[in-house]
């Protein structure tokens, strides 16, 4: 799905940097898009979200170009990955689908405020899933990689809204919104246990959309005219949804943000527009 978005992305004329700790296929994703297009402006810089150092260093190698940047789209994800941690300790699910977004999110906020105009805002779009709904932020006894994913995706949503709060209270031309690709025929599910395997591919050509489709929301989130200076918002199916109840608890989101900013070494102070 990140291999189509990059490819919408840059037929509208974009410059698109590829971020993945995934080289050869980032690489190759490159390739592929200029041989499509010979104008395409695409490139790949190497990212792992499992480390907050890798992020950091990211980050720096993209500020220190000094480039401009109107659009975030965090869309990496793992899914019902075996118990496992990332570089700093922390559960794959939360450490990489939400707290490495999170830093890389909040490190790039100053570029995208000052790339962002109030006629024609900064966008940043977060990929989250129908799986948020039986998310919550409760400690576990034991482990469950579906609880596991599912509390990472609510994360996400819960930032989304408590981004676009301190945004909007700061004045910054930057938008923030969370999009429900749905059910999407891709890699994720390769951690499906086998007879799971099986019913997946015999249903999936039926049911699931194709990765086209599924970056379809997230373009639009990206991209759309229609949603110019619009933020806050949940998006499925190219259009506003309600997300989960737990979603909307500014406490909990609150809480969330701060917890976040201590994980990530940051302090949760935001600046605000001069």
């Amino acid at each position: 799905m990140g291999y189509e978005t990059v490819r919408r992305l840059t037929s509208l004329g974009m410059h698109v940097i590829i971020a993945s700790n995934h080289d050869n296929e980032g690489l190759a994703a490159v390739k592929r898009i200029c041989e499509e297009r010979n104008d395409a402006q695409v490139e790949f810089e190497h990212l792992d979200l499992a480390s907050l150092k890798s992020v950091r260093q990211f980050v720096n190698r993209f500020q220190h170009r000094g480039l401009p940047l109107h659009v975030l789209v965090n869309n990496a994800a793992v899914m019902l990955v075996p118990e496992s941690t990332t570089e700093e300790g922390f559960e794959q699910h939360f450490g990489i689908n939400y707290l490495g977004h999170f830093l890389l999110t909040s490190l790039l906020l100053d570029t995208l405020k000052q790339s962002g105009q109030h006629d024609s805002c900064s966008r940043i779009v977060t990929i989250s899933s129908s799986a948020h709904h039986m998310g919550h932020l409760k400690r576990r006894q034991s482990y469950s990689p579906h609880a596991a994913y599912a509390h990472s995706k609510l994360a996400l949503v819960l930032f989304t809204y408590r981004l676009q709060h301190e945004l909007t209270a700061g004045g910054f031309p930057v938008t923030a919104n969370a999009v429900d690709p749905g059910m999407v025929d891709t890699a994720l599910y390769r951690h499906l246990c086998s007879p799971t395997q099986l019913a997946k591919r015999l249903v999936a050509r039926l049911l699931f959309w194709t990765p086209a489709q599924g970056a379809s929301t997230a373009i639009f989130a990206a991209a759309a005219p229609e949603l110019e200076g619009v933020g806050g918002c949940y998006l499925h199916n190219g259009r506003r949804a309600r997300s989960s109840g737990d979603s909307y608890d500014e406490a909990l989101q609150a809480d969330l943000w701060t917890q976040s900013c201590r994980l990530a070494g940051l302090l949760p102070e935001p600046r605000r527009a001069d």
